[in-house]
């Protein structure tokens, strides 16, 4: 498929940070038409701006119904919506016909996740999952190197994916009847994907986890974990340790980051997927200032789901599903303070 095929795009809710991201990219790409559509907004929250208002910001077409926007014939469909909302629009696309890129965490129960990918399979459509990270050049180096036998066999892997804790831009995330958890729903499975990648499909078979709401007990307006600390253990015998905190200051300049340091038997390996940056300082603002450089992963990762562009591909629904059966063996660890095993 070349960018000159006309495709019909439509982006299913704003709930989702990354949606406004995804729908400017959409419509500034040659021989893409998108449709938005954004028709439960969050009750509990109606200071922020979604719907049409959101839409005409971002100068994008809008319809106020999910009927209206399948009724228009979408070849492919964006998932942005909460997180607990993403299966019964999964399951619409596929009977649609439309191939979907969901939001991470694909589902919030492995039930769930299952149902989705079985229905994309049945419907004959694809099903990916939006793990942009797959795409840094830098997360790629490390796994040329894995790949080529650099660093041998791989022992062990410190990562670290933090950030702002979102529900400042977005109530839902702290909402567990729309998010399905905090800090460990959110953040996990991106370096999750990572080594699923990386180790090429070898299992996690067991988890511990620890989790918090120390940075945001004294709140009292967050009840959902806000830090997390994991060990997995894998079936290939590589252990990873996984901060995966919602502990980015609320005014740093950076929103987080995410990171890996991967222990092999003859090296070490280290990436950071977002350090492409210039540091300096602002004396007007009297603060610090990081301006970021280097490939936007959000436009490779679309556009190989777009046109099959570029030599990476897109995390699949079977990819994702493992992801939330991790997830998922985390949190019963959390709450029993033992180590879960993971079919």
């Amino acid at each position: 498929m070349t960018e000159t095929t006309h495709l019909k795009v439509g982006v299913l809710s704003f709930a989702h940070v990354h949606a406004g991201g995804f729908a400017r990219l959409l419509a500034a790409m040659d021989g893409v038409e998108v449709l938005t559509s954004d028709p439960d907004p969050d009750p509990a929250a109606p200071d922020e701006l979604r719907g049409k208002g959101f839409a005409a910001r971002l100068g994008v077409d809008h319809v106020d119904t999910y009927e209206e926007l399948f009724a228009w014939g979408p070849d492919k469909v964006v998932v942005c919506a909460e997180n607990v909302r993403h299966r019964p629009l999964v399951e619409r696309a596929a009977a649609h016909g439309a191939d979907v890129l969901c939001e991470k965490p694909l589902a919030t129960t492995p039930e769930d996740a299952a149902a989705m990918v079985e229905a994309c399979r049945a419907a004959g459509v694809r099903l990916a999952v939006a793990h942009p990270v797959r795409f840094s050049p830098a997360y790629l180096a490390v796994r040329d190197a894995v790949r080529v036998g650099t660093a041998g066999d791989v022992l062990a892997v410190a990562g670290a994916n933090n950030g702002y804790m979102p529900g400042a831009r977005r109530r839902w995330f702290v909402d567990p009847r729309l998010s399905g958890g905090g800090a460990l729903m959110d953040h996990t499975v991106h370096v999750v994907d990572l080594l699923d990648d990386l180790f090429e499909g070898s299992p996690v078979t067991s988890v511990y986890a620890q989790t918090n709401n120390v940075l945001y007990e004294a709140a009292g307006d967050v009840p959902v974990e806000t830090a997390g600390l994991l060990t997995l253990t894998y079936a290939n015998g590589a252990v990873l340790t996984l901060d995966c905190s919602w502990s980015q200051p609320r005014h740093h300049p950076a929103w987080g980051g995410l990171s890996m340091q991967v222990i092999g038997d003859r090296a070490v390996l280290e990436m950071d997927a977002f350090d492409q940056k210039v540091y300096g300082f602002d004396e007007r603002a009297r603060g610090g200032v990081e301006i970021p450089y280097g490939v936007d992963l959000d436009g490779l990762m679309m556009r190989a789901f777009l046109f099959g562009e570029g030599d990476v591909g897109v995390t699949d629904g079977a990819a994702g599903l493992r992801a939330v059966r991790v997830v998922s063996a985390a949190y019963e660890s959390a709450r029993t303070g033992c180590v879960v095993r993971v079919d």
